[in-house]
């Protein structure tokens, strides 16, 4: 260490009694051709960042108290402080109490920086500009002193983003609230960085797909979209890992096994690891993408000549990409498809043109339509409108409900009887479709159909069915092109397009597209199908307590932070709770002191939070309904930590519309039993035909064994909510999760309010299907042996 450097530590060493804190009091090397950043995340008397600069053989050093911000507008104050040796770059651990800065330290970021001018100078007159390469910080940055007296011993600065292509707008994108968690253990970034967004992850064993939705017409501006060909085929993402490759349908289903000529394909182009995006699709003469011949190829097990476009990325080389802009996501692919090529996986491309030439080029080609994304769209797991289908006619997905016999010399059927569900789950008789097959398709048909075969009619009341129509269970789904719909809800001149066996049926609805207004910052569809989750604003009415009280000893949480967690997850609770009496775990004390039950009104009132119609249980007081977000902010002040719900809705309390099978396990279970025991109930439940699906409980413990609680289906009994927070240890929450994560899943309280960003992205959207899924008890019933009451 050069004498200058000893000298500047002097502030450093006095501060601290390195013989009771972990803390560095010196050493480190000094590296002026790749000058290191490290940002410290500091819980000491209040949060802060620790934002330190490699320079002149110390680590310059800032407290920035809300640390840094991607918007520009954010000129946040970052308080100078002492120097510290280079060796505190890779600290992280606890600061004891009674010593200088106590508290819990975490390296969140790092990597390095490049001084844009004479970084001496810069210092000195107090304008560092630099750039950042980091795991989470990057582009250019600029560190402005501030004027102070003269006997201020903490200078001010201000940390500002400057204006470059990763600038993102504070209201849709904090980094501080984003990207909470450590950096330690992982590789410094290269020197080139990742894209920003990027962040480094494990390569998940299951994906979601981010899904288009159908609009009126084109975004106004048409400069901030992409344009690509909608193909007319099957979704496929494809995992790489290790060399090895599988290919899984849009719901998850692998079929590796289906394909291996594309997966032989894949792995000849030694793709790195990651999730890849396309669609497969089949060529032919009689259109560029042919959907018949698609289905046909597997129909035959020839499936040599079908072709794989590619055009996303989410995940690839040890990052999550899914937060970076679509247009770097693409640059990505394109490298990579184009590093080693083969014949049948392609890259898709993009069109250079007005959207409305070219809708009227893809429809002149026979294509489906076009798709548009918006150019800086993030990868999402759910219905998005920052991806837009924009179709040359009507064309989408029906339930088969039944058919009608062939006339003449015709084979098989002579039309399909077509349905949709409604809201309410009930199959709506949508019309016939009886052109568009051929020879062999029609005694295709009629084999899948017979053994399908049902006595009554699945289409709900009064469908106005063709006569002498056999009816069939609502299990297979077709595409269908028609003209238009009519008033009464039918399609007219419908043309049939082949089976799909990638979708379920009760997830398919009307499609009904949406026209496509221009907000402030971007074009977005009206009325979104699933919009990501808002954090509920807390309101200046609503006075927390003793926000700083720790609730929890393991996890740290205190008040104020579970009151922000259930302000982060109102979007996605509301839906759990709409008109469902509710009870409430309250802990005064904490989650270690007396935890009690509140099912009805106290003394005080809780905003949000009403009384139901005491009716609903005479002889008892009324009940409480959480009917607005504002209700779990306001409760969370009253100490709840929980909320439970009632099987019933209000409207119809004595008739639940859900059953509930919670599995307790007990001490000396182990996890994969309890793992096992779900995929058992799973199957009955199946092999009963009602639907399932499958949430965490947040917690745990029965002794000795695994209990499956039936007892949560009484009148009055209650479960607790999806994304309730658990007063256990940790503080687990309850989340919706899909039966192929269920092996992934290390506990009931897998994930914790604390851990909640990791789960936000997917929300809901794992029981999107649950209210079409809905189905009577009574054929259960009888292949149980039971005889329902009438």
């Amino acid at each position: 260490m050069s004498d200058r450097a000893s000298t500047a530590l002097k502030a450093y060493r006095a501060k601290r009694n390195f013989k009771a804190t972990p803390e560095p009091a010196d050493g480190g090397l000094a590296n002026d051709d790749l000058r290191a950043f490290v940002i410290q995340k500091h819980w000491a008397t209040g949060l802060h960042y620790d934002f330190r600069l490699e320079l002149d053989g110390t680590m310059k050093s800032w407290a920035v108290p809300k640390g840094p911000s991607y918007d520009p507008a954010d000129k946040r104050m970052a308080v100078q402080v002492e120097d510290h040796p280079l060796s505190y770059n890779t600290f992280e651990g606890e600061i004891p109490k009674g010593n200088y800065g106590a508290g819990r330290v975490i390296i969140w970021d790092k990597g390095v920086w490049i001084p844009l001018e004479d970084p001496h100078k810069g210092y000195r007159d107090g304008k560092l500009m630099f750039e950042l390469r980091g795991h989470k910080m990057q582009g250019k940055w600029t560190l402005v002193r501030m004027k102070s007296r003269e006997d201020e011993r903490q200078i001010p600065w201000l940390l500002i983003k400057e204006r470059d292509s990763f600038v993102r707008p504070s209201g849709e994108y904090s980094v501080v609230d984003e990207m909470p968690g450590s950096v330690k253990n992982l590789e410094a970034p290269a020197a080139s960085g990742p894209p920003v967004g990027a962040q480094p992850a494990e390569l998940p064993t299951h994906l979601q797909p981010q899904l288009a939705t159908l609009v009126t017409g084109p975004p106004a501006d048409s400069g901030q979209w992409l344009y690509e060909v909608k193909f007319d085929g099957y979704r496929m993402l494809t995992r790489a890992k290790g060399g090895g490759i599988s290919l899984v349908t849009r719901n998850g289903n692998d079929w590796t096994r289906k394909l291996p000529e594309l997966q032989a394909a894949l792995q000849q182009m030694d793709l790195p690891d990651g999730w890849y995006d396309g669609e497969i699709i089949m060529p032919s003469a009689r259109a560029p993408s042919d959907f018949q011949a698609l289905q046909g190829a597997f129909d035959t097990a020839r499936t040599t000549d079908i072709v794989y476009y590619l055009f996303d990325v989410p995940y690839c080389a040890g990052f999550d990409l899914r937060q970076v802009p679509l247009v770097e996501r693409r640059a990505v692919l394109v490298r990579i498809v184009r590093r080693k090529p083969h014949a049948n996986v392609r890259f898709s491309e993009v069109f250079d043109a007005k959207p409305e030439e070219v809708v009227a080029s893809a429809c002149k080609l026979g294509l489906e339509g076009v798709i548009a994304k918006r150019r800086d769209s993030a990868y999402v797991p759910r219905r998005s409108t920052d991806w837009i289908k924009l179709k040359c006619g009507h064309r989408q997905e029906f339930v088969i409900g039944g058919f009608t016999d062939p006339q003449g010399e015709r084979a098989g059927i002579g039309s399909l009887l077509l349905g949709v569900h409604d809201e309410s789950g009930a199959l709506q008789f949508a019309g016939n479709v009886g052109t568009g097959f051929s020879d062999a398709t029609l005694r295709d048909l009629r084999k899948k159909l017979d053994a399908l075969a049902a006595s009554q009619s699945p289409f709900a009341p009064d469908a106005q069915i063709p006569r002498r129509s056999h009816f069939v269970k609502p299990q297979l789904i077709c595409e269908v092109s028609f003209g238009e719909w009519t008033r009464s809800g039918r399609v007219r001149h419908s043309v049939f397009q082949g089976l799909r066996d990638d979708k379920r049926a009760a997830a398919i609805q009307r499609e009904k597209p949406r026209a496509v207004k221009k907000t402030a910052n971007r074009n977005v569809a009206a009325e979104p199908a699933a919009a990501p989750p808002q954090a509920v604003e807390l309101p200046s009415t609503l006075r927390v307590s003793h926000a700083d009280r720790i609730i929890d000893a393991e996890s740290g949480m205190t008040k104020i932070d579970l009151v922000r967690y259930y302000a982060q997850v109102a979007d996605l609770m509301m839906p759990h709770l709409k008109s469902r009496p509710v009870s409430l775990v309250r802990a005064p004390k904490g989650i270690g002191g007396e935890l009690f039950f509140q099912k009805h009104p106290e003394r005080y009132k809780m905003p949000g939070i009403v009384e139901l119609d005491a009716a609903l249980a005479p002889g008892h007081p009324p009940m409480l309904e959480v009917a607005q977000p504002l209700g779990l902010l306001s409760a969370a002040q009253m100490n709840v930590i929980e909320f439970h719900t009632w099987n019933g809705v209000t409207t119809a309390i004595d008739k639940p519309d859900r059953m509930t099978f919670d599995l307790d396990p007990g001490e000396g279970v182990s996890w994969p039993q309890i793992q096992e025991a779900a995929q058992l109930v799973h199957a009955l439940l199946d092999q009963l035909g009602l639907p399932s699906f499958l949430k965490t409980s947040g917690g745990t413990n029965r002794v000795g064994k695994i209990f499956i609680d039936y007892l949560r289906n009484g009148f009055g009994a209650t479960t607790p909510c999806a994304w309730s927070a658990r007063s256990r240890p940790g503080l687990g929450i309850s989340v919706p999760v899909r039966w192929d994560e269920l092996a992934q899943l290390t506990s009931g309280a897998h994930w914790t309010v604390k851990s909640l960003h990791s789960r936000l992205p997917v929300g809901n959207t794992p029981w999107d299907d649950y209210d079409a899924s809905r189905a009577r008890l009574s054929p259960a019933m009888k292949t149980l042996g039971f005889t329902p009451a009438r």
